[in-house]
């Protein structure tokens, strides 16, 4: 079955409609343990530096800000939401029109790869938050992070299917 475009156009509905979930989830958590969620602006960092060639940065605080980083990420954020969605939608066409939880949330879980072995490493942080001074509180609250995602996922197909995105 091959992917259309207006399944892809739903696909990323899908993915911008999981990010937002993902994120007010985090402004939950912070307001109710103090506990913040990534700092987009980080993210913006980390990205703005990348034409100058630099990809990995032993501490990420405390590399020079770029201009309009925390847009930056943010746009970055909901990118990188949108192109995973799109993914699931481009592997699994029918799952748009009868979503499920599994799909959705196995893709959710995957995704953390790329924090622990792509992002947390070169904001200096190490692989899977090794370097951090709770490793396994920061793996744990990326794991919860990205199961969010992947239910904000199924639920965002699940509103659109209900809302007549087919």
């Amino acid at each position: 079955m091959r992917v259309s475009t207006g399944d892809l156009g739903r696909a990323a509905v899908v993915g911008v409609g999981a990010t937002a979930l993902l994120d007010l989830v985090g402004e939950g958590i912070r307001r109710a343990t103090g506990v913040p969620p990534l700092d987009n602006a980080l993210i913006g960092r980390w990205i703005g530096h990348m034409p100058a060639g630099r990809f990995r940065h032993d501490d990420i605080r405390r590399a020079t800000p770029v201009p309009s980083e925390r847009e930056l990420g943010l746009a970055t954020h909901y990118a990188i939401g949108v192109t995973f969605a799109v993914a699931l939608a481009a592997a699994r066409p029918a799952w748009l029109e009868r979503p499920t939880l599994a799909p959705a949330l196995g893709l959710g879980l995957v995704t953390v790869a790329a924090p622990w072995f792509l992002m947390q490493p070169a904001f200096g942080l190490g692989v899977a938050a090794s370097r951090t001074p709770d490793p396994t509180s920061a793996r744990l609250r990326s794991l919860r992070t990205h199961a969010v995602y992947g239910l904000g996922l199924y639920l965002s197909a699940q509103a659109l299917r209900c809302l007549g995105g087919r």
